[in-house]
């Protein structure tokens, strides 16, 4: 196994979906924007006793963040999964943002993901497999975050761009949709939803899902 990259390593869903993957004996590339956190984060998926490699790059430096995922690529091979987890979370409505602000949220909630798939799926496609994971959310528009429903509008939109083009080469493109706030210990405890991720990942081509939607409702773990 080429191991699983995690874009947005941080101690939330990052780390939730880091350790689940970690758990099934994957190697772990975890991408996060400071060292600091990363190397939390590392720490703490380490118990699992697989590799890890921590790497920092920022999500809308197109530069830095194609080469954290040349390294992880050169340091386990070619990842047989990445999970697009980045998102600047802030509340805003409608006129508060300027056009900067909200263009600095896109680049987070949106383009990093272009970047991402645009560095991973064509080799994923050549070879025949991979899985490429976004984080959604915002199932509804919700007024008092226009940017994060806009950029999760995106990511939805995003997931039928990259499975209509590398889905039919074997390629499963998906989300995970978030429906409220991820806490520890509340009906969205960043564990439980780890597992639609490890669930995506192991569907048999066919039965594919391009979105599945958590509610508050803990899957089975699996």
């Amino acid at each position: 196994m080429s191991g699983a990259v995690i874009i947005g390593a941080g101690p939330g869903i990052g780390l939730a979906v880091a350790r689940r993957f970690a758990r099934e004996g994957l190697p772990v590339a975890l991408v996060a924007r400071t060292r600091a956190t990363v190397d939390a984060v590392a720490a703490a998926v380490a118990p699992a006793g697989v590799r890890v490699v921590s790497l920092t790059a920022d999500v809308t430096d197109e530069a830095a963040l194609r080469a954290a995922l040349d390294t992880a690529a050169a340091e386990l091979g070619q990842p047989d999964v990445v999970v697009y987890n980045a998102a600047l979370i802030r509340p805003d409505t409608i006129g508060e943002l300027s056009v900067r602000e909200h263009q600095d949220a896109w680049a987070v909630n949106v383009v990093g993901a272009v970047t991402a798939a645009a560095q991973v799926a064509p080799e994923m496609a050549r070879r025949g497999s991979g899985t490429f994971l976004i984080t959604g959310g915002m199932p509804e528009p919700v007024p008092g975050y226009v940017s994060l429903t806009l950029g999760k509008a995106g990511v939805r939109s995003l997931v039928g761009l990259l499975d209509a083009e590398y889905g039919p080469a074997g390629v499963h493109v998906a989300s995970v949709t978030v429906a409220g706030a991820v806490a520890p210990g509340t009906a969205f405890d960043p564990d439980d939803i780890a597992e639609y991720y490890w669930r995506l990942h192991t569907q048999p081509r066919g039965q594919w899902d391009t979105e599945l939607l958590y509610s508050g409702l803990a899957p089975a773990a699996g």
